[in-house]
């Protein structure tokens, strides 16, 4: 382990928050950074009172392309290296309202997928030059196949699933490894009042699952495990009758 920290990009979601306080409690020194720093501090604070460990903040806003370089150098200088990073950035938007407007697909897509892309081009950089540290993205099973409740949504961490892909391949070659995170119905903001929801996980289980795929080295976690079964089974169901099905 190092005493560089690792950068939590989005740290105030659900999920990100629970996988900084796995890392928090494994002694890692953090650095956090979204959009909402009074909430970035209070995490700050808690995670630093409880784990005695360091934390760091910073605001980034997935949306301002061009601030990434500038983001990424200052995260880099302050904190005089990175263990590794995470990036959770993750907006299901309303699939009707899309539908009706399609103006609507450009802030769904990049909240989901051009931000995350551009950040992590910039990390990547670093990475590459540095020859150690980690990538984990946070995808989702939505991206395995189209579904028509949330097929934009889907679309968009498809297209991330398939650039941590193309990295993973690329950054293998320095020694830097790249993990793919694909999480099953977790019980979010996002997925507050959605009835019927089957094998709905807590943040802090998903928390503890992703860091522990971190540690066995794997390249791609579903989690929970048992979506990646559910996800095959998904997958091989035949066009024509998947597109008259309700899921």
């Amino acid at each position: 382990m190092t005493s560089n920290p690792v950068l939590v990009i989005g740290a105030t979601s659900a999920i990100a928050r629970a996988v900084a306080e796995e890392f928090a409690s494994r002694g890692y020194n953090l650095y956090l950074a979204g959009r909402d720093l009074p909430e970035l501090w209070r995490l700050a604070s808690d995670f630093e009172i409880r784990h005695g460990v360091s934390v760091q903040v910073g605001v980034v806003d997935a949306e301002d392309f061009a601030a990434h370089g500038e983001f990424v150098k200052h995260v880099i200088k302050r904190a005089g290296g990175l263990a590794g990073v995470v990036v959770a950035l993750g907006y299901l938007g309303d699939q009707s309202a899309v539908e009706k407007d399609p103006r609507d697909c450009v802030d769904v897509v990049t909240r989901n997928y051009s931000g995350g892309m551009s950040l992590l081009l910039h990390l990547a950089n670093h990475f590459e030059e540095t020859r150690t540290g980690f990538v984990i993205g946070i995808s989702s099973i939505a991206g395995d196949r189209g579904r028509v409740k949330n097929y934009v949504y889907g679309s968009a961490k498809a297209g991330m699933s398939a650039f941590l892909q193309g990295l993973r391949a690329r950054l293998h070659k320095v020694g830097v490894h790249v993990m793919t995170v694909k999480p099953g119905f977790v019980d979010t903001s996002m997925t507050y009042g959605m009835d019927g929801l089957m094998m709905l996980a807590t943040p802090e289980d998903v928390g503890k699952q992703i860091v522990r795929a971190l540690e066995r080295r794997k390249d791609i976690a579903y989690v929970p495990g048992i979506w990646k079964w559910v996800m095959l089974a998904v997958r091989t169901i035949p066009e024509r009758i998947f597109k008259k099905m309700k899921f």
